[in-house]
């Protein structure tokens, strides 16, 4: 259902659009009335309509204005103004500045059910082309290749788990699902139009490598970028080294083709996607060694460096899974997290291995610590050695539990430190508060201003902990200040109104009675006549 606010300064009037309408069969719902301009602004804010239907003539703030004033906070609000005739050129003038109908008063249910129909429609309609399912297969299918660069540029250079990757590879039209998958990088060298040549070396790359059925070749960073996937259904041992046979080729067409020397750097085969990301590392290594002399134009990472099998590395992907935990996680989220960390170390590890694998994952805790604003020295106390005391353990499992309970220890100060940064901003906001609220133009923006934090996190840990939105706490320490001078001076009700931080002495009376029950000189007779402290 839409969502309506009702606004006109006639009691009549809202209750009779409220009765005479049958809003349900509509679709439409109303969430708010106000009386008046300035408290449907206020009230817009809590609510968040969709339709605002208000007269054009009230006091405090005119329908126009309001609706001026709605359209920069939500460009999407639609607006109805009503009008009477002496209006209605006015108001007809406004249509085309920031109101979406208007009508005419006296009017029927049935007209206002028309226009309310015709303006749903609308909405019906402006949704409808947003979710045109022809038009946005059409932009989807032009969109593609720079939704597969995307992704391969996100394979290349952060780890994401393979689900993720293989759901977004299969809406992008790429097939990822192989048995290991290699990365190599095509270089070409100085030669007169660089872009053009490196363009054409792309096209030709890549028909290769789609009549190999190697994978995909992409441009990425002035290199064009050969992604090997290997077929899950591949001959175990067979003697051709199917990326090998076709890079060849790759580098025998270019040269026939474009006669410019080229040379290509190649990894290792990798077991899983996450792990594209070191594969495109180490082919950037090969590519280094393109300036020994004698090096061929094909240069393979495992025939230059060798690497042990097996070796530990504390990934992208480990180092986000932890530092997610350490800041917004629970206990056994954490717990779970170290348990994935620790998974591929064994005993047949080398001890410096292990030792180098616990001192990257204690560096991650540390700078999760730091980045919360914690200090390692105030959790574990000046002159602590993290690193001298774990290598001082006799055995792996205890190095391990050593390295949870830090991780724990952390944990427990970032989650106590951000609850005691939510009620310090929330103090800070108070304060403000209190001591501005006699400024008319105090608002959310500006105290967000004071406390350089955005409106949006600012009112959720707000609302949260005083459990009031700030305007509602806004108008009540001004109500409380009014109620206070009422009683003890003889202050008149335009000064007391001047006091409390409203601009206009009417609509603080309109305020004060809507909050009170009863008007400013209303309130300060019965205070003259009752005790002190049962007034509220």
């Amino acid at each position: 259902m839409y969502r309506v606010l009702l606004v006109d300064d006639e009691e009549d009037v809202r209750e009779g659009l409220v009765v005479e309408v049958d809003w349900e069969a509509l679709d439409l719902r109303i969430v708010g009335l106000a009386e008046n301009g300035r408290e449907a602004l206020e009230m817009a804010e809590r609510i968040e309509p969709d339709i605002v239907i208000t007269d054009i003539s009230m006091p405090f703030m005119d329908g126009l204005e309001l609706a001026r004033r709605l359209r920069e906070r939500n460009p999407l609000v639609k607006v109805v103004i009503l009008t009477g005739y002496d209006e209605f050129d006015y108001a007809r003038q406004a249509v085309s500045l920031s109101v979406d109908e208007y009508l005419l008063k006296p009017f029927s249910a049935g007209h206002l059910t028309e226009l309310l129909t015709r303006l749903r429609a609308q909405m019906e309609a402006e949704i409808a082309e947003r979710e045109d399912v022809q038009q946005l297969r059409e932009h989807y299918r032009t969109s593609l290749p720079l939704l597969q660069a995307d992704l391969i540029a996100t394979l290349l250079h952060r780890q994401k788990s393979s689900a993720y990757i293989l759901s977004r590879a299969s809406q992008c039209g790429l097939e990822l699902g192989g048995k290991r998958y290699g990365v190599s990088i095509l270089t070409l060298h100085p030669t007169e139009d660089p872009e053009l040549k490196l363009f054409a070396a792309l096209n030709i790359a890549a028909e290769v490598w789609a009549d190999h059925k190697a994978g995909y070749a992409f441009m990425h960073q002035e290199t064009v970028v050969l992604l090997y996937v290997e077929p899950l259904n591949g001959i175990e041992g067979k003697a051709e080294n199917p990326q090998q046979h076709a890079l060849e080729n790759v580098v025998r067409s270019i040269r026939h083709y474009l006669r410019v020397p080229v040379t290509i750097g190649s990894s290792r085969l990798v077991d899983t996607l996450p792990d594209v990301k070191h594969a495109y590392e180490d082919a950037l290594l090969a590519l280094d060694y393109r300036l020994v002399p004698g090096t061929d134009s094909l240069i393979y990472i495992g025939d230059v460096e060798r690497q042990a099998a097996g070796k530990l590395r504390f990934d992208e992907l480990k180092q986000q899974t932890l530092t997610r935990c350490l800041k917004a996680g629970t206990q056994a989220e954490l717990e779970q997290g170290l348990q994935f960390i620790f998974r591929e170390i064994t005993v047949e590890h080398g001890r410096s291995d292990i030792q180098l694998y616990l001192i990257e994952v204690l560096t991650t805790v540390w700078k999760a610590a730091q980045a919360s604003g914690e200090e390692m020295e105030d959790i574990f106390g000046a002159g602590f050695q993290l690193y001298t005391d774990l290598f001082r353990l006799p055995g792996l499992s205890e190095a391990q539990h050593k390295v949870s309970e830090v991780c724990l220890l952390v944990q427990q100060r970032i989650s106590s430190g951000r609850q005691h940064v939510y009620k310090d901003i929330v103090e800070q906001a108070l304060t403000f508060t209190k001591k501005h609220y006699a400024d008319p133009d105090l608002s959310i923006q500006k105290v967000c201003a004071h406390l350089h934090i955005s409106s949006g996190y600012f009112c959720s840990i707000f609302k949260k902990e005083v459990q009031l939105t700030f305007l509602q706490y806004l108008m009540q320490i001004r109500m409380d200040e009014a109620r206070e001078l009422l009683r003890s001076t003889e202050l008149k009700s335009f000064q007391i109104a001047e006091k409390v931080g409203f601009a206009e002495p009417n609509y603080f009376s309109f305020c004060f009675k809507k909050h009170t029950g009863v008007s400013p000189k209303e309130y300060r007779k019965q205070a003259i006549t009752t005790p002190e402290g049962s007034l509220q």
